[in-house]
């Protein structure tokens, strides 16, 4: 039975986590500003696609002001050992963009790129979600107004494979305002917390995807094997590492639900 469940049960029953998170820089005037994260689709037409429905249906009844989208909406093959093979993953970059489209939130859809989507045919992904309307960060920075004041959403490459530039990113933000940063894998907290980041917001562990009592994920993938899943503070920083939607690999979770993270922001100024 335990087996069963997660194989049919778990992986495409999401669960919304509700995170108040105090911000010493937050304006006022963005004080319950909204944020609902999603993170690591690995678009599937058999499997994954369950999960994302239900996670488009939960975040269009939220309502939130913004939705941040933290990579991974492709697959490279396993054992891909040449640049077709790992070019065949983002086949899925369409489909899924198409039913991400579906999003609804008053300020739209922001994301960034993961090390699968990156590792396979980036221009490709990139070209899938812009098309539908959502914007991507790569190094980028973009302020967030509201009633005269602002909050400055970040995102940066991948960490891992891709060419990360926090430094040249955060140069676009005026000294002492707010930032929110997505950066697919948690551990570059480390690297984040050195500068003057308020919130980063990453995904890539899955939650380890399967989860034994006491011994906890018996995998975790490079860049998330010190922050794997939940919320962290490093430094002045404040981290949350959302456990994804899909599956790698296997279609199976144990003790480590899909998961959509909804942020509240709370000015403690």
């Amino acid at each position: 039975m335990v087996a069963t469940d997660g194989f049919l049960g778990e992986p495409s029953r999401p669960q919304l986590v509700r995170i108040d998170v105090p911000l010493v820089r937050l304006p006022a005037a963005l004080d319950g500003f909204t944020i609902a994260q999603l993170s690591d689709f690995h678009y599937d037409e058999e499997f994954t696609i369950v999960p994302i429905r239900k996670a488009i249906e939960m975040v269009n009844g939220l309502r939130p002001d913004l939705i941040a989208l933290t990579g991974d909406f492709v697959t490279i093959p396993a054992f891909a050992d040449y640049i077709d093979t790992a070019k065949w993953g983002a086949h899925a970059a369409e489909p899924c963009a198409e039913i991400l489209s579906q999003l609804r939130s008053r300020l739209g859809s922001f994301a960034i790129l993961g090390n699968h989507d990156t590792d396979s045919d980036a221009p490709r992904v990139i070209h899938a979600l812009q098309s539908r309307g959502m914007t991507i960060l790569e190094n980028r920075a973009v302020p967030i107004e509201q009633a005269g004041k602002r909050l400055w959403l970040a995102g940066i490459a991948d960490a891992l494979v891709g060419k990360p530039d926090l430094e040249g990113t955060l140069r676009q933000v005026p000294v002492g305002e707010p930032v929110v940063l997505l950066a697919h894998e948690p551990d570059f907290a480390d690297e984040a917390s050195k500068h003057a980041v308020d919130l980063q917001l990453s995904g890539h562990s899955h939650g380890g995807q399967v989860r034994f009592p006491i011994v906890g994920a018996p995998f975790l993938p490079e860049l998330a094997r010190k922050y794997p899943w939940g919320l962290y503070h490093v430094k002045a920083m404040t981290l949350y590492t959302n456990a994804g939607l899909g599956t790698i690999r296997l279609p199976i979770r144990f003790n480590a639900p899909p998961e959509v993270t909804l942020f509240t922001l709370k000015a403690t100024g």
